[in-house]
């Protein structure tokens, strides 16, 4: 394809991702010696993130990885990410600066050890790697049928060895550099899923698939206790180093089960502590802190601050964890994103600092039944948002939300200062309550001044209500608004008309206060879904034929249509044209752009995240050109996702424009202000800058060499070749060929009159500064040792530069200065009068097309400004 279909966005470029924190893989946690200070790396896809444990604030992201990463490990200096068969490491918690590669399937389970690495794949084979030169130290082959590796880990103080466990239920120990098995363990007749080294030497806690808990020393091969958990395999273990003798068990259910090693018995169960299984569990060394992680994209810290009692959540990072129905920047500040995700709940994402995330929590019928019971056993659960309307008019007074769900009649506010649901269930009484129906609501909107809900149903109806009381305050149509489902809805910033668009293809506008209708418009295709541009009454239709339509409220007309996609309206209402077009991965489930215009940002079909754009616009110019019919985009990685290798590059190319577009165009320099602006009043400039006092004489030689005065710096190296120069250093007679001795700007003016080209003074004026185009042009006068002919070549130079239409600024300044300066001569002299003249004739009919041009543009921009379209 051309360099044109080669880009991916001109407009945006990938930021960031909001609210991931965790996927299913656990946590590592690392200890910084200098900063005193635990960090959690967890895994997010493709990449790893890692996080201060005093705040759980973001410390860094790794560059993405090629592949989704399917192990996590790390040492004292490195993170380690298994992505297929290739393990990574990583320093600075950011780049890769190792790569071991050699499996020949994926590798599954990753042990820093010293100066090596142990990794395991799925094939069975073991290993170990010297960290700094990544070559092969050794490599173990199991057996799958005898010996599966499901775990591995080091026993403390157990100098070369490595203890594995199988998925058959059997242990092994190793010495790797010796390359022998020591010892194998029968086990206990269920498959290992966890070794972990207790506090104690010598003695190992295994965690088995039957939810047995085995504290094993492995000096003497003897069972020192056991314990049995009812909630599945055990997927992680724990042990406290604070004095207190308690071990913490993950489970595939999200419960976490605290056993005392002392009194032998369970003393707390944390029940849901993550909605998925507990992917980590750690507690901090020497501290009574508990940290866990899991699938369902959150990070816990749990401190255990009360005697024999379970531990209390001390603070968390959580984001959806399942994909957003609907995100939309909430307020006009652009910092705070709403999402509704198919998990039922409403958070809050800031694009600011992650401190600012709230979570409004999940829908439900009752919330005080809800608080007793916890959101997992509420049985007046109510189905995940579909859309919500939101406005902060009136925030802090009452609820400023409105909410639809999935197949639910009933809408629901919620309040955002209070981070809850709202006071209102809102449902109109025509149906009595009568949940067979089978009616839902379908759109909403809430007025710019925060007092009305509107609310459209799939019956056609749409309903007021009064966002203080919750009452119902009217209907619009006599039976109802229109005879199928509602599409969309919304009002005008002023409460003066509502606007509606339903699956009968219709849109109707409607007198907001008197509910009358004022006008009615078909359109070629049902809705899919309307935006409204509050501030230009713009209204966007997204056609199910996937078309989108533009409605003008105020002339009631469609005024655009543009064919192939759903779209939003930036803040200003101007772009909603193809200027600029980009694929993803995932498909967009929603889109927002933030009010004050420096993001936008998406959602998407599969991902739990919300991914933001920076606009470029905003800190560099982009040209915005209409795309082709028959553009093909190009994909974009979602910010914080690896760029396959081999993808075009999706940098636009830079377009070079040319000195001059076309000859009749006028060009103007491109040179500043300050260069030619100033040449009039430089006498008063340099009267105002005048130093008070007269510079001083250096006493000794100047420690930098001396440069020559101008804008371009030069040395002025001294003339060796002069003896005379050398033989009197201290001679006060002054040289007048010096002085006579003519510039090159005046030797081209005089060699041009010949050639007629005049391209190289005009060269050399635009590297002067003001005060030597003055000097120059002063010089060119006969009584200053210039020539009346030299003079005449100046006027010249203008007239050409005049004929060419380029640097038109540089010639009208240089023109006034000349002027200036030699006016009388000019008038004493007919050579220099005729070429006057003609300087002016030309000046007069350049000026007359520029004017003509300017009116033309000036004229046509008051009308389309003025006009309706």
């Amino acid at each position: 394809g051309s360099e044109e279909s080669k880009k991916g966005s001109s407009i945006f470029s990938g930021f960031r991702a909001l609210g991931l924190y965790s996927n299913h893989l656990p946590h590592v946690v690392r200890f910084h010696k200098k900063h005193r200070e635990f960090y959690i790396v967890t895994a997010v896809g493709q990449c790893f993130h890692t996080y201060n444990v005093k705040k759980l604030g973001i410390v860094a992201v790794s560059n993405a990885l090629p592949a989704d990463i399917a192990c996590l490990a790390a040492d004292r200096m490195l993170v380690y990410a298994a992505h297929g068969k290739v393990v990574s490491a990583f320093a600075k918690n950011t780049q890769v600066v190792h790569t071991y590669e050699g499996h020949q399937a994926d590798v599954h389970l990753l042990l820093p050890f010293g100066d090596h690495l142990i990794s395991v794949d799925k094939e069975n084979v073991v290993i170990v790697w010297d960290v700094e030169s990544e070559d092969t130290y050794l490599r173990i082959s199991f057996d799958n049928a005898s010996f599966e590796v499901r775990a591995v880990m080091h026993p403390s103080t157990y100098l070369n060895k490595i203890l594995f466990g199988s998925s058959q239920g059997s242990l092994q120990l190793w010495n790797i550099k010796s390359n022998k098995l020591l010892y194998m363990f029968p086990g206990w007749a269920s498959a290992v899923t966890v070794l972990q080294q207790t506090p104690g030497v010598d003695v190992v806690g295994v965690g088995l698939a039957s939810g047995q808990i085995i504290i094993h020393n492995i000096k003497f091969n003897e069972t020192l206790m056991k314990f049995q958990q009812d909630w599945g395999p055990i997927t992680a273990l724990s042990f406290r180093t604070d004095g207190h003798p308690i071990m913490a068990a993950g489970s595939p259910v999200g419960h976490i089960g605290l056993w005392d090693l002392e009194e032998k018995k369970l003393v707390g169960q944390m029940r849901d502590a993550h909605t998925t299984a507990i992917a980590g569990l750690t507690f901090l060394h020497a501290e009574p802190l508990l940290i866990t992680n899991g699938a369902d994209n959150a990070i816990r810290v749990w401190i255990f601050d009360v005697a024999g009692g379970e531990g209390r959540l001390l603070r968390f990072r959580m984001g959806h964890s399942a994909p957003p129905n609907k995100i939309q920047h909430y307020n006009q500040s652009g910092q705070h994103i709403l999402s509704a995700g198919q998990d039922g709940t409403l958070q809050s994402f800031s694009v600011v600092h992650e401190r600012f995330n709230k979570s409004l929590g999940h829908g439900s019928l009752n919330k005080k039944k809800a608080k007793k019971k916890s959101v997992i056993h509420d049985t007046a659960k109510l189905p995940p948002i579909t859309t919500f309307a939101s406005e902060s008019a009136r925030q802090s007074d009452w609820d400023g939300i409105v909410a639809c769900h999935q197949g639910f009649l009933v809408a629901t506010t919620w309040n955002y200062q209070k981070s809850s649901m709202g006071a209102h269930k809102l449902e109109p009484e025509r149906f009595n309550k009568n949940r067979a129906l089978n009616v839902h609501a379908t759109a909403v909107d809430v007025t710019s001044c925060g007092n009305f809900a509107v609310i459209a149903l799939s019956s056609g109806h749409i309903d007021v209500y009064n966002m203080q009381s919750g009452l119902h305050r009217g209907q619009y149509g006599k039976d109802r608004a229109h005879s199928g489902p509602v599409r969309g809805v919304a009002v005008d910033a002023l409460n003066q008309l509502t606007v509606s668009a339903g699956a009968d293809k219709l849109v109707k506008i409607w007198k907001f206060t008197s509910k009358e209708l004022l006008h009615t418009d078909n359109l070629p295709a049902s809705p899919a879904s309307t935006l409204l541009h509050r501030d230009s009454g713009m209204l966007a239709l997204a056609l199910d034929d996937f078309t989108i339509s533009i409605f003008d409220m105020e002339t009631k007309r469609t005024v655009r249509r543009f064919s192939g996609q759903r779209g939003t309206f930036s803040p200003d209402g101007r772009w909603l044209h193809l200027v600029d077009c980009f694929l993803v991965d995932a498909a967009a489930v929603s889109i927002s752009f933030s009010p004050t215009g420096n993001f936008l940002a998406s959602s998407h079909v599969d991902t739990l995240g919300i991914y933001l754009w920076s606009n470029n616009a905003l800190c560099s110019l982009v040209s915005l050109r209409p795309l082709p019919a028959d553009y093909e985009p190009t994909v974009v990685m979602l910010p914080g996702t690896f760029e396959k290798v081999g993808a075009e590059s999706l940098e636009m190319s830079e377009y070079m424009s040319p000195a001059q577009l076309e000859k009749q165009l006028i060009t103007l320099s491109l040179l500043p202000d300050s260069r030619w602006k100033n040449l009039l009043q430089l006498d008063i400039i340099k009267k105002r800058n005048k130093p008070q006092e007269p510079p001083k004489v250096p006493k000794a030689a100047p420690f930098f060499i001396p440069t020559i005065p101008g804008l371009i710096p030069q040395f002025a190296l001294p003339d060796t070749s002069s003896e005379q120069v050398e033989a009197l250093p201290t001679s006060k007679v002054v040289n007048l060929g010096v002085l006579a001795q003519k510039s090159r700007f005046y030797l081209q003016l005089e060699d041009a009159l010949d050639s007629n080209l005049y391209e190289d003074p005009v060269g050399l004026l635009k590297e002067m500064g003001p005060s030597a185009i003055d000097s120059e042009l002063r010089v060119l006068a006969p009584d200053m040792g210039g020539d009346i002919r030299v003079m005449q070549s100046f006027l010249k130079m203008i007239s050409t530069m005049l004929l060419l239409k380029r640097d038109f600024d540089l010639a009208q300044a240089y023109l006034a200065l000349f002027l200036k300066l030699h006016l009388r001569i000019i008038a004493d002299h007919p050579s220099l009068m005729e070429e006057a003249e003609r300087v002016q004739e030309l000046l007069e009919e350049t000026w007359t097309s520029t004017q003509t041009l300017l009116n033309q543009s000036m004229c046509l921009l008051s009308y389309i400004k003025s006009a309706l379209l």
